[in-house]
């Protein structure tokens, strides 16, 4: 298996803790930044609901990032604080994200229904209250060519309106759950730990010792469960385009990328550029596969119309066509070769 050659940037002189406090405090203070920001922008109009929204996003990324530097270093930190901290972070983070995951899915979905109908659909409104819809009927039209497109055309309309309701109707849930979690006292313990870790990283004794030595190994470690996921990750010939069970090892592939990333950085100062495409990938086959099965779970609303079922069938395999040119993309774009297949 080939592996990155990297150049040790670290001097042999500068401790664990020297490389890695400067990083975590950087992160804690764009946290603090980004939560202030939120705060600042939580009006409901459109200016402060999209300045919001990025405020979210960087709060999500600098929470992922000190989540992930605090499980890959762990050894060079006080452990019950970090192994808390982290589990705090990756909550948050969840939280945060469903809200945007929905937002994104129904515009994504709405889009590839326009693709394939070309009828005009409603696009994707702010998150309000909105009830789940029924219509009539389950069972796909058996027509010819032309039938099949007028189906579509028809249904692909009824298919927006219903996904609409029902995810805007998720986001709106998670909205709400977010606007909680940001005004519930376990938040504000969070942001207190944050905040302790802007001015003063409680690092571990082993921390004084050579960062060559504390922080080049656990790095090395998370590129090679990085690497070793890549290798096992099933060929084209044995995957099977509409079995979700296969999407779990490209899953995982695409949060051992993160650590990997988020190691980097640590480091070696900077983020790895190579990795930069197939990440992107790993991100459009991850939104590929959710979009793919909220068409599935649409599909099986209790008596929807029978062009509805039909236009929700075909989203759902445009979907898993995109899973698919997704890996291909990944497999196309993965600097290292010798471990985009598994022997």
């Amino acid at each position: 298996m080939r592996r990155p050659d990297h150049q040790t940037t670290t001097r042999t002189d500068v401790s664990a803790g020297a490389v890695l406090a400067p990083y975590l405090q950087e992160q804690a203070a764009e946290f603090l930044r980004s939560l202030r920001l939120h705060h600042e922008n939580s009006a409901p109009t459109d200016a402060g609901t999209h300045a919001a929204e990025k405020a979210a996003g960087a709060l999500r990324r600098s929470a992922r990032r000190i989540s992930g530097t605090l499980h890959t270093f762990r050894s060079s930190l006080e452990p019950a604080w970090s192994e808390q901290l982290r589990t705090e972070l990756a909550w948050l983070s969840g939280t945060l994200a469903r809200e945007h995951a929905y937002a994104t899915r129904l515009t994504r979905l709405l889009e590839a229904l326009h693709a394939l109908s070309g009828t005009s659909l409603p696009s994707p409104p702010a998150p309000r209250t909105a009830a789940t819809g029924t219509g009539t009927g389950t069972t796909v039209p058996d027509t010819d060519h032309a039938g099949r497109r007028a189906a579509l055309g028809v249904g692909a309309a009824r298919a927006g309106a219903l996904l609409e309701r029902q995810l805007t109707l998720a986001r709106t849930r998670a909205h709400s759950a977010a606007l909680q979690a940001l005004g519930s006292s376990r938040f504000h313990a969070v942001a207190d730990s944050v905040a302790l870790l802007a001015s003063d990283v409680p690092l571990s004794a082993a921390a004084a010792a050579p960062a060559v030595e504390m922080l080049h190994g656990p790095a090395d470690r998370a590129e090679q469960r990085l690497l070793g996921a890549v290798a096992a990750l099933p060929s084209d010939e044995t995957t099977e385009p509409y079995n979700e069970a296969q999407d779990a090892p490209w899953h995982q592939t695409r949060l051992l990328l993160r650590l990997h990333r988020y190691a980097h950085e640590v480091v070696r100062g900077t983020p790895d550029p190579v990795l930069t495409a197939p990440g992107h990938a790993l991100d459009l086959h991850r939104d590929a596969a959710e979009a793919a099965t909220a068409a599935a779970s649409a599909a099986r609303t209790p008596r929807i119309a029978p062009a509805t079922a039909y236009a929700l069938g075909m989203l759902h395999a445009d979907q898993r066509h995109e899973v698919e040119a997704a890996r291909g993309v990944f497999r196309e774009t993965w600097p290292y070769a010798a471990a985009v297949t598994a022997p």
